[in-house]
């Protein structure tokens, strides 16, 4: 399994995972040409994607959905909620399959779990995704809300995890937005903390997990090295040394390889405290 970050934060989010000559997009939240341009900086085209899943309808994670899926016929993963809260998006050319969260899928040897989160959106999810040959298991959980049960169940045991790390506590309060946009963000249904995000990853943590990239950061409320601090701090004093890395906006993560990552920090992670 192989998995890149295409970029994230308020402008946009994608993520590519691959697994044999099966590729997916999660999420498309940006232009069609900026998604084509973003996969040829990894040496891809993007023919080779075989579908796009849809985790909700913001303009952050669907901007490019419906542009990409005509262009390339490329069938798009969607809930009926969703499809319907970003109707406009499409112009009934398309190929869409409905899901159901709870109900896990298949594209080639890709098992796609769908899990409902707390976001404010029409039927948020966020996923897993297991690589069925070798069984690495990807989390990505950019828009949560708070860490539900089984959100907490649904991530347990990934061997890399994409998670939100969005604001900085104090940067928010004292950034540009409104009020009410703060209290929203802030809220059990927008998005998590650098603190939030530093608990929550060590209350994953188990022997497998390998890497953790930051995503969604906020351009106005966080910085990277706000994040990587924060969560990295909480991460060692853990125990845990595997790979961190926080996700960007302006340009894709490099294409990680999840096996090569288990060999660079020398298998299994030792036992946490």
């Amino acid at each position: 399994m192989r998995v890149s970050v295409l970029g994230s934060g308020s402008g946009g989010n994608a993520t590519l995972v691959q697994a044999g000559d099966t590729a997916i997009l999660v999420d498309a939240g940006f232009s069609g040409r900026d998604l084509e341009r973003r996969l040829a900086s990894l040496e891809l085209d993007a023919s080779v994607v075989d579908a796009v899943v849809v985790t909700h309808e913001h303009g952050d994670h669907t901007r490019g959905v419906g542009v990409f899926a005509r262009r390339h016929g490329t069938p798009v993963y969607i809930t009926e909620a969703t499809r319907a809260a970003c109707a406009g998006l499409f112009r009934g050319s398309e190929r869409t399959v409905a899901y159901r969260p709870g109900y896990p899928f298949a594209i080639g040897p890709l098992r796609v779990e769908p899990f409902v989160t707390a976001h404010d959106a029409a039927d948020p999810v966020a996923v897993a995704v297991v690589d069925e040959r070798h069984g690495f298991r990807l989390g990505i959980a950019t828009d949560l809300g708070r860490p539900t049960a089984q959100v907490r169940h649904a991530l347990a045991a990934c061997d890399v995890l994409i998670l939100e790390a969005n604001h900085d506590e104090v940067l928010l309060h004292t950034g540009p937005y409104p009020a009410s946009v703060r209290r929203r963000i802030a809220s059990s249904h927008g998005h998590l903390s650098n603190h939030a995000a530093a608990r929550f990853a060590v209350e994953l943590l188990h022997p497998r997990l390998a890497g953790v990239v930051l995503a969604h950061l906020s351009n106005e409320c966080n910085r990277p090295e706000l994040a990587r601090e924060v969560v990295g701090q909480a991460l060692q004093e853990a125990g845990w040394d595997g790979l961190l890395m926080v996700a960007r906006q302006d340009e894709p993560t490099p294409l990680l390889d999840v096996e090569d990552l288990h060999r660079r920090v020398g298998g299994p992670q030792r036992s946490f405290l």
